[in-house]
């Protein structure tokens, strides 16, 4: 379902306070993962003060312009699925990482 103007605008202005405010964001492809491992890992965020989000690049490179990750446009390529650590700095990476 495609999301109209007024959507977009939201998602873009939700992500933009949540990066401005985080300390660090990590990014990982999610190809080939299964609902339920998708629904363990944002359970896993959750607990570990982790905003977790997949949305479209387009509107990930908007979202980032004026905050300190904006730099990340270059490598925000394929199916992502982005983690703003909020509590601990490398709280996103661990999570993706484990």
């Amino acid at each position: 379902m495609a999301l109209g103007l007024a959507a977009k605008q939201a998602i873009v202005k939700e992500v933009n306070d949540v990066a401005s405010n985080a300390l660090s964001v990590a990014v990982a492809e999610y190809r080939g993962m299964e609902v339920a491992d998708m629904t363990v890992l944002r359970a896993q965020a959750r607990e570990q003060g982790v905003y977790l989000k997949v949305i479209r690049n387009t509107l990930a490179k908007r979202a980032l312009q004026g905050t300190k990750f904006e730099d990340m446009d270059p490598a925000l390529t394929g199916p992502l699925v982005y983690g703003f650590s909020i509590e601990a700095p490398g709280g996103a990476a661990r999570l993706f990482k484990d």
